[in-house]
């Protein structure tokens, strides 16, 4: 693969914190409450969300460039959940939801193709169950 780019970044555990190597992120991490944690911090969940989030949109804009529809109004919400233990391990799932514009044509279409090509996606295929939810 001919990478592009590299993002580096350094955490400290999960109550810790967290610094990319241009300083550009830098936070406090912090367990969420639900996980026996202060919550008073970012949490790796919330990241990975966000991360998801960001880079499907640019899928969808990338699977719609080719039909020359606006997907400027996209908005997709990523919601990122933990479990599991320590004794049998921790699993993640992900529940993708995505908004369209009402005048957009095949948008189911424009998502599963997003789905095939955004990395988050190829990343978590197979390993972690992601549901698409177009609204």
């Amino acid at each position: 693969m001919d990478v592009h780019y590299t993002a580096v970044a350094t955490a400290s555990g999960r109550d810790g914190k967290a610094v990319s190597s241009d300083g550009r992120l830098d936070l406090v991490l912090a367990a969420p409450r639900e996980m026996g944690g202060d919550g008073e911090g970012t949490n790796p969940e919330q990241l990975f969300a966000a991360g998801y989030a960001a880079c499907f949109a640019s899928a969808i804009a990338a699977a719609a460039r080719g039909t020359r529809q606006d997907v400027r109004d996209v908005s997709v919400t990523a919601e990122v959940g933990i479990g599991g233990d320590v004794e049998s391990g921790f699993g993640l799932t992900v529940v993708l939801r995505v908004e369209l514009p009402d005048d957009l044509e095949n948008g189911r279409a424009l998502v599963e193709r997003a789905h095939e090509i955004c990395p988050y996606s190829n990343a978590t295929r197979g390993n972690v169950p992601v549901e698409l939810v177009v609204e």
